[in-house]
């Protein structure tokens, strides 16, 4: 069994070598020339067994993600693709949405379609469902649903061309807001949900202890911890 992995360097990549290590098998990570030292660290802090992580050095935004002739060679008999490379911002602007979430998916699905027997793994979003109004199951995809951000738009999309155009067998995964890790609570940056943390704390520490503040209550949010993700 082997792997080929987009975005290893990231928040949900760098957990998924970890569970990937647990299996047999070597794994192929597509990182960046400038990224090198990162993943490098990467490996290091998970322990990975010397040759069992091989860097591949290329682009997202490249034809065949920027690979050589010879590392498409070295990836060609892999069995599973593991598509997790993307901006995972919905601030982002729409081109840098366009160009890394559908323009890399778009490279990612041309190249898995040139190997043996891959299948191929794409880590979407719940960000798909946009304004849907109600229960959106894992069944349905384009239910009339409002896609108001860059980032849910793109998302929905590079979805959509997996569904169409991957020629083997394909899964897809819509993670909710990505949080830390369920028992250490790390995380890799403040963002999505911790900025509002943020703010509570400051506004917390602003205000008068017996001054009564609103808060959610009975409110729900979709969340779930990297590690889940990952697994």
């Amino acid at each position: 069994m082997s792997y080929f992995v987009t975005g290893g360097t990231g928040f949900i990549g760098r957990y998924t070598l970890e569970r990937l290590l647990e299996r047999k098998g070597k794994i192929y990570v597509l990182v960046r020339p400038q990224s090198k030292d990162r993943m490098d660290a990467i490996i290091e802090r998970i322990g990975a067994p010397k040759g069992r992580i091989v860097q591949v050095a290329g682009n997202l935004t490249e034809p065949n993600l920027g690979l050589s002739a010879a590392d498409r060679e070295k990836i060609k008999d892999v069995d599973h693709f593991l598509h997790l490379g993307a901006i995972y911002d919905i601030t982002a602007s729409d081109q840098a949405n366009r160009e890394t979430n559908v323009g890399g998916t778009i490279n990612a699905v041309r190249l898995a379609n040139q190997l043996d027997h891959a299948t191929f793994h794409l880590v979407s979003s719940i960000a798909v469902a946009g304004r849907y109004n109600g229960v959106f199951r894992e069944d349905m995809f384009d239910a009339g649903q409002r896609l108001e951000f860059p980032y849910d738009r793109t998302k929905f999309e590079s979805e959509q061309i997996v569904r169409e155009e991957v020629s083997g067998p394909w899964r897809v995964y819509r993670p909710a807001m990505v949080v830390g890790d369920s028992e250490t609570g790390v995380i890799d940056k403040i963002d999505g949900p911790y900025l509002l943390f943020k703010w509570i704390k400051r506004a917390a520490g602003s205000l008068p202890a017996w001054l009564p503040t609103p808060g959610i209550v009975g409110g729900r949010a979709n969340m779930v911890p990297v590690d889940y993700v990952a697994g």
